[in-house]
């Protein structure tokens, strides 16, 4: 990674307004590749949700993030569903999101590299979704090469994924 970009951990707790607005833009600037977000209290309910997270920073501008949850959570979504009738124990990425200008800076690598630490100090396999349609071939490719085994898929009305673990 850049020596110009540092990682840090967030939750509720740690975060002010200025913060979540940032965030909450630059998810809504990557959708479809991420679920958009109904509104900033559903971001709120998320990171509540949440098991741990990271925001990827240049100096203090929030360029990229993570949102994991832990096996356990009252997170609804089907595509942790999935997850949760298959594995005892897991670490599911929600959504990851880089600024379209920071991509190729080695932001991805190193926010994945530090959920792979984080993960194998409980031993927990990472679990994730990515759209395959409409298709996210940079996210696909990037997995794969990150070293994710696709193990399911799924058709929804108005998109599809495939499933991954690693």
């Amino acid at each position: 990674m850049n020596p110009q970009y540092r990682l840090h951990t967030f939750s509720n707790s740690s975060n002010n307004e200025a913060k979540l607005k940032s965030i909450y833009h630059l998810n809504q600037a990557n959708t479809p590749e991420v679920g958009s977000l109904e509104s900033m209290q559903h971001l709120k309910q998320l990171i509540d949700f949440s098991a741990y997270n990271l925001l990827a920073l240049k100096e203090d501008e929030i360029v990229g993030f993570i949102i994991c949850m832990r096996e356990g959570s009252a997170y609804g979504s089907e595509n942790y569903k999935f997850f949760t009738q298959r594995l005892k124990k897991f670490l599911y990425v929600d959504r990851v999101a880089i600024d379209e200008r920071h991509r190729r800076a080695g932001l991805g690598k190193a926010i994945y590299e530090d959920i792979f630490t984080h993960a194998s100090n409980d031993n927990l396999p990472i679990a994730l979704e990515v759209n395959t349609q409409p298709v996210n071939q940079p996210s696909l490719n990037f997995h794969e090469k990150m070293g994710f085994d696709r193990i399911g898929a799924k058709d929804f009305d108005d998109h599809s994924v495939a499933y991954f673990i690693k």
